[in-house]
């Protein structure tokens, strides 16, 4: 259920585009209406994928033609791209920039472009104070990256009473990760693939080049697909991406433990709501480990739970980023 702002500050109209299903979907939790311009060419994602995330509750589908058409605009337009900025740049509203992405594992995967990081980072703030725009980053190290280093930050937002009960009653290792073959480095695939080895991992994502991995076939059933699971995997270049992602902290709230290399945003404490290694022989000695012991891997995932509640909780995201919309508004205002 959407976490009620409406006693502390008027209900926002609010305009984003799609881009990260996932990501879109918590903010439902604002309570805010909430309109998605959907189908925009030249896209990741041209259209919503409902296997991904429903559409938001308090959400709707739009053309961006449609949105172009609402009188008087929107209280604030959330971007995940310059591209957005763009494709937006002849609505009425505040901006608010989300950024998703490391610049290096950006740059990485269009190295033929060749980019200078600085040159990068200039020409996105030189548009931001063209525009308006204010930034959020959903890390730190994300935002630092870009150029906004003590800029906001809004984590990603899990309700884990949503989730069904763990029961941990397959014996094998989940990973949830799309565009593998682009992003082998990033993932440190390597290493998941000498770490893992023998052990059976059900992974589940959009990878074309991957022979029997799927995307799974809705919230739902990847919520199922999490509570049948005995552990998490999650490894990540430290210089290149977070130490976990949204997936990681989902699958943490189902009630997982967490497996992967040692990172030093990772939200996992080793020995207690998973394990760590850089070395892919221990690791695969921990998986054997909880692959043997289900009760151990539960009280692990307990842990993993209680971490989620702490620091990733679905009201915290919610009350954390209505203040940084509060912020972009204010922004805007004061530039027009």
């Amino acid at each position: 259920m959407p976490i009620g702002h409406e006693h502390r500050v008027p209900k926002r109209q609010l305009l984003t585009l799609n881009c990260h299903e996932a990501w879109v979907h918590q903010l439902e939790a604002l309570g805010c209406p909430l309109e998605i311009i959907d189908g925009l060419p030249n896209r990741p994602v041209p259209s919503w994928d409902i296997r991904t995330r429903p559409v938001p509750e308090n959400g709707r589908l739009i053309t961006l033609a449609q949105a172009h058409e609402k009188p008087g605009g929107y209280d604030c337009i959330i971007a995940h791209s310059i591209q957005d900025l763009m494709d937006v740049r002849r609505i009425a509203g505040a901006r608010l920039l989300v950024i998703h992405n490391r610049l290096e594992s950006r740059l990485q995967s269009e190295s033929k472009n060749h980019l200078d990081p600085p040159q990068v980072q200039q020409t996105l703030k030189h548009y931001l104070k063209l525009v308006g725009g204010h930034v959020v980053a959903v890390s730190a190290a994300k935002g630092q990256s870009w150029g906004f280093a003590g800029g906001d930050v809004v984590e990603f937002g899990v309700e884990i009473t949503l989730d069904p009960p763990w029961n941990g009653e397959l014996a094998a290792g989940l990973r949830v990760a799309n565009q593998i073959d682009r992003k082998k480095e990033i993932l440190l695939w390597d290493f998941h693939t000498a770490a893992f080895a023998g052990i059976p991992v059900t992974l589940i994502g959009h990878n074309p080049g991957m022979p029997g991995v799927y995307p799974s076939k809705d919230w739902d059933d990847l919520k199922q697909t999490f509570c049948r699971h005995r552990f998490f995997i999650h490894t990540a270049h430290p210089l290149l991406e977070d130490g976990y992602n949204m997936a990681t902290i989902e699958a943490m709230a189902a009630g997982l433990p967490v497996l992967g290399n040692r990172h030093p945003s990772s939200p996992v404490e080793h020995g207690v709501s998973g394990f760590l290694s850089d070395d892919p022989a221990t690791l695969n000695q921990y998986a054997h480990q909880l692959l043997a012991d289900r009760e151990l891997a539960g009280r692990m995932g307990q842990q993993a739970r209680q971490k989620v509640a702490r620091c990733f909780s679905r009201s915290r995201f919610a009350s954390r980023f209505m203040k940084v919309i509060e912020k972009a508004m204010a922004y805007g205002h004061q530039r027009s």
